[in-house]
């Protein structure tokens, strides 16, 4: 049986269409997904309003505003290149003879070269950060009417990270001054001179990152090309530290803590997550590997609950509730393991695990450490995007030169300050001391943004880290 309201709605509807046909109302809007992400206070705004063809309502009489709706888009300027034409009078007195007067020209990164310090810091950007390689940029130049080569680009590069060296060489030594580590590595292909092959290097990276505990140093991470990966690189990579190292179970690091050398003090700990994915490999729907991985599970679940609190705070909840499943994994392992088909995935894990069982029970005594080493596996997906799009360096120099920009641009973002306006600020300014001058205000922890006049690493300011 039909409504009889049913002829009385159509027709409201074929009212309500004709009139939003004709712009006397508004139609309605469709809801805002929930999930929407709003833009960012610090972009700029302009208006556009849309007024309605007429004021005069149908009845003769004059409408008036009761409010409004407002909806925001996101729009672009295109980058445009414009040249900067630097005018320096020159001036003389026609009193006497004391010669021409002129104010020095600026120093620059490239001295008589075509780029603003602004410029390089963009080509730097593009190919560390948004990983585009130099020969795009040189194609992207040439659709305005710009033509620079490959070369010239890369020149460019060279000289404006080598202008930034002091302040990677700061931060180098920083870092081998907190008492705490995080180091991996991963391969990069760098072509070999005169053979128009290419070899196996390795990118290093160090990360300090205390940001889980709370701690009140700034976070930083620094990468280091090296022609291996072997224990000489990793010598000469860390020197003399002591403290703590966040590592896996690569080789390399073996020599380090023993009780004579210069690394004595090195307090190794390994990579919890290293270890629950070799129980994944094993096979993750076997009954053994499925229960080592919710054993695992619960200790990464009680730490979860204490990321961001105290060291202190840390360490005394896991002493009351990791270590009693810690060594009941233990115990499990030991009677678990000789039941295990020798050789198998399974029981390489457990053996794996048992024989280096103090660094991975070392974070139960110190609420500094981190259960893994994902703070330096994070730090080298990067390099692994960079790798994808350049393929491999054109000479170690030019890797070492990635490993340095890498080092501030990776810096900057776990700082949450924008690359491009650190680099371009820092190259403007360095280029105007000498090598005695300090430069602590350059170093991107230090940085104070000229625009927005604040120092960008304060801890209140930082959320903690996933």
């Amino acid at each position: 049986m039909h409504s009889t309201t049913e002829p009385a709605r159509n027709s409201s509807l074929k009212i309500n269409e004709e009139t939003e046909r004709d712009g006397l109302v508004p139609r309605k809007r469709r809801p805002v997904d929930a999930e929407r992400a709003s833009l960012p206070a610090h972009l700029p705004r302009f208006e556009v309003v849309i007024e309605p063809d007429s004021l005069e309502c149908a009845c003769g009489g004059a409408l008036h505003k009761i409010g409004e709706d407002r909806s925001e888009r996101l729009d672009i300027i295109p980058a445009q290149h414009r040249v900067m034409v630097t005018i320096r009078p020159r001036y003389a007195c026609r009193c006497c003879t004391d010669g021409v007067h002129q104010a020095p020209a600026p120093a620059h990164v490239v001295p008589g070269g075509l780029p603003t310090e602004a410029l390089i810091a963009d080509v730097l950007i593009n190919k560390y950060c948004d990983h585009l390689p130099l020969y795009r940029q040189s194609k992207i130049f040439a659709r305005q009417g710009i033509e620079i080569s490959r070369a010239t680009l890369a020149n460019w590069v060279g000289r404006g990270i080598a202008a930034l060296t002091p302040i990677t060489n700061r931060m180098r030594l920083d870092a081998l001054a907190r008492s705490r580590l995080f180091v991996d590595e991963t391969t990069v292909k760098v072509l070999a001179p005169g053979t128009g092959k290419t070899k196996t290097g390795y990118m290093w990276v160090i990360v300090c990152d205390d940001r889980a505990h709370g701690g009140a140093d700034p976070p930083l991470a620094l990468y280091t090309y090296m022609p291996g990966r072997g224990a000489m690189w990793a010598k000469q990579l860390l020197g003399t530290y002591q403290g703590i190292l966040q590592v896996d179970a690569w080789q390399a690091y073996d020599q380090f803590g023993k009780d004579e050398g210069a690394n004595a003090g090195i307090e190794k700990s390994y990579c919890w997550a290293h270890l629950r994915r070799k129980f994944i490999d094993s096979g993750s729907d076997a009954p053994i590997a499925q229960d080592a991985l919710q054993r695992i599970a619960k200790i990464y679940g009680i730490d979860k609950e204490v990321r961001g609190r105290p060291a202190e705070e840390r360490r005394a909840v896991r002493q009351e509730r990791s270590r009693p499943l810690v060594e009941q994994l233990h115990a499990w392992f030991t009677a678990t393991s000789p039941r295990i088909m020798a050789g198998s995935a399974t029981s390489d894990a457990m053996k794996y695990a048992l024989k280096r069982w103090d660094g991975f029970t070392r974070f139960l005594d110190d609420g500094r450490i981190e259960l893994d080493n994902n703070s330096a596996e994070r730090a080298i997906r990067p390099v692994t995007l960079q790798r994808k799009n350049a393929l491999f360096a054109g000479h170690q120099l030019g890797a070492e030169n990635w490993a340095a920009i890498a080092s501030l641009v990776e810096t900057c973002k776990m700082l949450d300050v924008e690359p491009y306006a650190y680099l371009s600020d820092v190259l403007a300014r360095i280029i105007t001391r000498s090598d005695t001058d300090p430069i602590d205000d350059l170093l991107p922890y230090n940085w104070v943004d000229t625009k927005a006049g604040q120092i960008v690493f304060e801890m209140s300011n930082i959320a903690t880290a996933a």
